[in-house]
């Protein structure tokens, strides 16, 4: 989307929708630093410009063109000029002078981040009596050889993180602790 008041219009905010989804931002927008810019250019009596850059992808393709566009330009949270929230709210970032953060790599891990917390609560929800840190780590390919010991720390990480914003729950079975989805629609 852009904003059509700056000339040229300046681009603010790259998603990967499908459909009329492009347009649902416009139509049905929120409180949002991306939906208050909204409402500001259709308040000034201009409409946002609506730019459909590819079509017919695959949805890892789309995902991969948002990602690399997001990344290129940059959000707002980064000093890019993207209103789009990839970088979770709370989260502190420590700064050292000698440590070189490049533009973009913090959107990418970020998105990242987003698809493996998606991919894992979607197991979750499709296993109703649960699923181990280990069922995850095996099935979606996410171990990690450390000295030639498998290891299973990305996705205890990932899920401590959906546990804390309350998007699985998890309890104890025997001497292992399952995780369910606290969503149970759609399975």
């Amino acid at each position: 989307m852009k904003d059509p008041r700056t000339n040229p219009a300046q681009i603010f905010y790259i998603g990967k929708g499908t459909g009329s989804r492009s347009r649902e931002h416009v139509i049905d927008f929120d409180g949002t630093r991306k939906g208050r810019l909204i409402q500001e250019i259709l308040d000034s009596g201009h409409d946002v410009m609506v730019i459909r850059l590819v079509g017919d992808l695959t949805e890892i393709q789309a995902l991969k063109v948002e990602s690399e566009l997001i990344s290129s330009f940059g959000t707002a949270d980064t000093g890019g000029p993207l209103y789009k929230t990839v970088v979770p709210a709370g989260v502190v970032r420590r700064v050292q002078s000698e440590i070189n953060v490049p533009v973009g790599v913090v959107e990418k891990a970020q998105i990242g981040i987003k698809l493996l917390k998606d991919a894992l609560e979607e197991l979750a929800q499709a296993n109703p009596i649960g699923v181990t840190n280990s069922d995850c780590s095996h099935y979606l390919g996410l171990q990690s050889d450390n000295e030639g010991k498998q290891q299973e720390y990305l996705t205890c990480s990932v899920l401590g993180s959906l546990l804390k914003e309350g998007r699985v729950r998890s309890e104890r079975s025997k001497n292992r602790r399952k995780y369910m989805s606290v969503n149970t629609s759609g399975y």
